[in-house]
């Protein structure tokens, strides 16, 4: 399954947590939000998710 970008859901409790990302990611993750109408921290949540998920375990075992 290909990485989708997800819309964060409030129901579950959430907590802070800082992450020191180079300049060059946070770019390129700003552009993948801007062209998908959505925030930084949404895209974050949706990459994390998406790794832990089966789906990204399966796509890596095609490879």
């Amino acid at each position: 399954m290909k990485f989708k970008i997800i819309r964060t859901n409030k129901a579950e409790e959430s907590v802070y947590k800082t992450l020191y990302i180079k300049k060059s990611l946070i770019n390129e993750i700003k552009k993948v939000a801007l062209n998908s109408n959505t925030s930084f921290n949404n895209v974050v949540i949706s990459m994390i998710t998406f790794c832990l998920s089966d789906d990204a375990g399966e796509q890596n075992d095609e490879q």
